[in-house]
């Protein structure tokens, strides 16, 4: 195993302004803000303490809580959003202004309008309830954050109390209600933030002004970057990230890694030697043109529409195996607008590593389905290998699994994930006999993948279209470029590059997306000097904003003189 040199904290570094602890933060607000201030919460922070901490020193404390509408009514508005599904839902069309009473919150606009001396307005919402020209902070949270305090069950959701609800249903509300609409509010109120407060370090808050907050977003937003990745234990999970990342070697697996998915990402930014951590998304939201580019944006929307992640099945086992929705299914039945197409590029692979991948030529299809279904009430094991493809897979093979394939990555892989952006939308099939980290049967989802599989993605099918697909672009001296795919079906394209030589890339007016599969270091540079070095590791994810235009990698330190390779991926023009 290589020497682990994965940085794990990667950050904005710049100076700015910058206050630690509740009592600088405390006397901050009382030296610089009006004596009317609304404290905005993001639907996951500790609620309790920020009212607590802050309250001191203020003549009236309003919880916009006791402005909204009864969990009762909360629950009835938000029930076909939610759906009776353990895991799915439907993306939401309600907005932050349907959670309140409308007559109490306008009762409390004029109290707070009328009132005197200092007034702290606290909670989600707050913003809604001040009058032009308060003083506004926002209480930002990451989403891996939120679903740690989930699983410890910790807060509460947008108007209700579900802390006790199942971590799968906590965070089917938090994806299909509250996240979505509280980027839609946080974008509309993000330019009247004076400060903005980070407290997903539980009791060590820390706070930053408006000039430096966007100091942060136009340095990233305009210069390579990457995101705090995230790793978790999976029933299928292996050793090799534990090695290569220097993860904790006293747990029992990792099977997950999160390099890059900015609605689920944190974003460091290291002010004056400190860091502080707020969503990714943040940078998409108030940066969407300088990041994705105007196509993109104009497609997309503020969605950042490209996926990396890892799968550790290095001494682990085989991940379930699945079918993504097709785009049709997926926006009929959940409201998504495009769906999970994605590609397993491996990694690293054992010698007897597999790729499950489309169904065998002939089958019967609805033998198939019966089996599966028979599978699911335990009357019998499915066999898979009677009816998908199963490949052997080596290291650098790409395999393209556009939505409606079937397909599984076995054990002994380290599959880098290529895909689109939505996550959790995945049907398992057949789970292996195997039980979830919770002890319990992981849902199966027979009929819905019955609906969505492409019956024509069979032996030949896969072995034409998606199978390791390679096709050379150009070349230089000490560089070469290969295309590996994606399929036409997806409006994702990747390009490899091996070089040992300096090689030139440009954005074309669009964010890329590439990890370095191979060598030890290289460094990113502006041929124009537009940013600083940025030195990347092996393994390592990292995103270039479409504002970066041109610029070029090449190998440097430990991998000085030697060959590395990129895999890069960015959205097809007319795709």
């Amino acid at each position: 195993m290589r020497q682990a040199n994965y940085d794990k904290y990667p950050s904005t570094k710049f100076k700015g302004f910058l206050v630690r602890g509740w009592d600088e933060i405390r006397r901050m607000i009382t030296e610089r803000c009006t004596a009317t201030v609304a404290v905005d919460l993001y639907s996951g922070t500790f609620e309790r303490e920020i009212i607590t901490e802050l309250s001191p020193g203020f003549d009236r404390v309003l919880d916009t809580r006791t402005l909204m509408k009864g969990e009762e009514e909360l629950r009835a508005m938000t029930r076909p959003f939610m759906t009776d599904d353990v895991l799915f839902g439907y993306m939401t069309s309600l907005r932050i202004l349907d959670f309140f009473d409308i007559g109490r919150l306008d009762a409390a606009r004029k109290e707070v309008a009328a009132a005197d001396g200092r007034v702290l307005v606290i909670g989600t919402g707050a913003a809604l309830v001040v009058p032009e020209g308060a003083s506004i902070i926002y209480a930002d949270m990451a989403r891996w954050e939120i679903q740690q305090r989930f699983r410890r069950h910790l807060v509460k959701a947008l108007g209700i109390d579900n802390h006790d609800d199942p971590v799968s249903i906590q965070y089917k509300r938090g994806l299909f209600i509250d996240w979505r609409l509280l980027d839609m509010y946080k974008d509309k109120i993000m330019s009247k933030v004076d400060f903005w407060l980070d407290t997903n370090a539980a009791g060590d808050p820390k706070m930053i002004d408006r000039a430096t907050f966007m100091e942060g977003m136009d340095r990233t937003a305009n210069s390579p970057f990457r995101v705090v990745p995230f790793f978790d234990p999976a029933p299928w999970g292996g050793q090799w990230m534990k090695e290569v990342c220097d993860l904790d070697r006293s747990k029992v697996n990792f099977g997950w890694c999160f390099d890059c998915v900015p609605e689920e990402n944190s974003l460091l930014l290291e002010v004056n030697g400190v860091r502080f951590e707020l969503p990714s998304q943040d940078l998409i939201l108030s940066k969407s043109r300088e990041v994705l580019g105007e196509a993109v944006e104009a497609r997309f929307g503020k969605d950042f529409p490209i996926r990396f992640d890892f799968l550790d099945t290095m001494g682990g086992g085989n991940l379930s195996l699945q079918v993504h929705p097709t785009t049709q299914f997926i926006h009929e039945n959940m409201g998504v607008h495009y769906t999970q197409d994605e590609s397993y590029y491996l990694l690293d692979a054992q010698d007897d590593a597999v790729v499950y991948l489309g169904v065998r030529n002939g089958i019967d299809k609805d033998a198939m389905i019966e089996d599966l279904r028979a599978a699911q009430r335990g009357e019998t094991v499915f066999d898979a290998e009677k009816y998908v493809n199963k490949i052997p897979a080596r290291k650098h093979d790409h395999y393209l699994i556009p939505g409606g394939t079937i397909h599984c990555s076995g054990a002994g892989s380290m599959v880098l994930e290529i895909s689109a952006t939505p996550n959790i939308f995945t049907f398992k099939l057949w789970d292996w006999q195997r039980l979830g980290l919770d002890g319990k049967p992981r849902p199966i989802n027979v009929e819905r993948g019955r609906q969505v599989i492409q019956w024509d993605r069979d032996t030949d099918y896969v072995f034409e279209h998606l199978a390791n697909h390679f096709e050379p672009i150009a070349e230089g001296e000490g560089w070469s470029e290969v295309k590996t795919g994606l399929h036409p079906n997806e409006f994702i394209e990747t390009r490899r590059h091996r070089f040992s030589a300096p090689v030139t890339h440009a954005t074309c007016g669009g964010v890329q997306v590439l990890n370095l599969v191979e060598g030890e270091e290289a460094v990113v540079e502006s041929p124009s000097g537009a940013f600083e070095p940025f030195v990347v590791h092996y393994a390592e994810t990292f995103i270039i904003p479409a504002a970066v235009g041109e610029y070029r990698i090449r190998p440097c330190g430990l991998s000085e003189g030697k060959e590395c390779m990129t895999i890069k991926a960015y959205v097809r023009k007319n795709a």
